[in-house]
């Protein structure tokens, strides 16, 4: 493989950190060529002195000889002193400042002095802590802000999940959890993989193996769209389990529950069964690293494979049926629809066939000859006899 270069890079929120003294560093989630993902954590004062680098060696995109050039973004100087409300406020420009950074020409997104300012420090994976100080405070930028980067509503605190059961980790980008850890949640991903945090130690945790402290979580997930939504599988999986289905790259189905665990129920003709949705692509959307990148990714486990399960709630999660799910979705309504039309159809058929048949007139008998007078004396009493003759 080439040289290192980032493919992509995402503001996640800001930390209020308390050693060796109060101070905020910014989130980021840097996304690699290597397919690899990681959480770095930088001051602005540093990202400020990176940038004024950045602007030195290269000073006609920078527009310092023509300011119609200029195509690096723009990036105030940070204040005398920066609060909770400065660095708050500063996350739309920040976010927006680094999406444009990576789409600019590789020689400069790609660059030595953007690669390095981005790997991973050894402050990263072990910031500086003291049992004896406060917690760092974290603060998620909000979901609806990372579409639209210059709204930002204001921060999210994140939220602690809970371990139900070991989990050894598969890779290194991966934590490994024992029953009970309590964990924060940095970021929830559609594939179930979560980006978690736990002391010192972060990593990529299956949303099956951790479970909210106020309740069963079924009420974070979206309610099931029977109308269906249609997708396109990206990569090939054999079913393990009975109720999860045999698909290949390239097949159209239908999406019509969306799950925490990464584990989508889908639709392929008449069955329903349970998908890795990190396997599935939006019809119609372009995604030119999606196949690369599965080929490196497992799917995650499911909730109902995990072993000796010790929840801290005595209600369970709901469960729903395949059965229940073929039998509402809106493609099975309709085909009932559909054949019991057809039967009254052919029912409506048969009647309009008889009903000619009706309407047209009944044959007449014959009339039969009028009997002889000999007949007559022969074969009838003699009352008869005198009306006739």
């Amino acid at each position: 493989m080439g040289d290192a270069f980032i493919r992509h890079i995402e503001l996640l929120g800001y930390e209020k950190r308390f050693f060796p003294s109060q101070h905020y560093v910014y989130m980021f989630l840097v996304k690699w060529n290597d397919l690899s993902e990681k959480v770095v954590y930088r001051r602005f004062t540093e990202i400020y002195e990176f940038h004024k680098a950045l602007k030195e060696m290269f000073p006609i995109e920078s527009g310092d000889i023509n300011i119609e050039n200029r195509i690096i973004p723009h990036l105030p100087a940070p204040k005398w002193f920066d609060g909770q409300r400065s660095t708050e406020n500063r996350q739309g420009t920040l976010a927006e400042y680094c999406y444009t950074l990576v789409n600019l020409p590789h020689k400069i997104s790609r660059c030595l002095h953007v690669v390095n300012f981005f790997k991973v420090r050894h402050d990263d994976m072990n910031p500086v802590t003291d049992s004896q100080i406060k917690k760092p405070e974290v603060f998620l930028l909000p979901k609806d802000s990372k579409k639209n980067p210059t709204d930002i509503t204001g921060p999210i605190v994140l939220q602690t999940y809970r371990a139900i059961a070991d989990y050894e980790k598969g890779s290194t980008s991966e934590m490994a959890l024992k029953a009970g850890d309590m964990v924060d949640v940095v970021e929830k991903s559609e594939n179930g993989w979560w980006f978690c945090q736990l002391k010192n130690k972060r990593g990529w945790v299956p949303a099956a193996y951790l479970e909210p402290l106020d309740g069963p979580d079924e009420s974070e997930e979206q309610e099931p769209n029977y109308a269906g939504e249609a997708y396109v599988v990206q990569k090939s999986y054999t079913a393990v389990e009975e109720d999860e289905l045999t698909l290949k790259e390239g097949d159209t189905i239908e999406v019509i529950h969306k799950l925490l665990d990464g584990w989508w129920v889908i639709r392929k003709d008449e069955t329903t069964g349970y998908y890795p949705s990190m396997y599935l692509q939006k019809a119609g959307e372009v995604n030119t690293s999606v196949k690369s990148e599965l080929r490196n990714r497992g799917a995650p486990p499911r909730r109902s494979t995990i072993r000796n399960v010790k929840s801290i709630h005595k209600q369970g999660r709901k469960q729903i049926s395949q059965e229940t799910y073929r039998r509402n979705s809106k493609k099975y309504i309709q085909n009932q629809r559909k054949m019991r039309g057809n039967s009254h159809n052919k029912a409506n058929v048969i009647i309009e066939k008889n009903e000619p048949e009706d309407d047209k007139p009944k044959a007449q008998p014959a009339v039969p000859p009028r009997p002889s007078k000999d007949l007559i004396l022969n074969r009838c009493t003699e009352s008869t006899w005198r009306k006739i003759l």
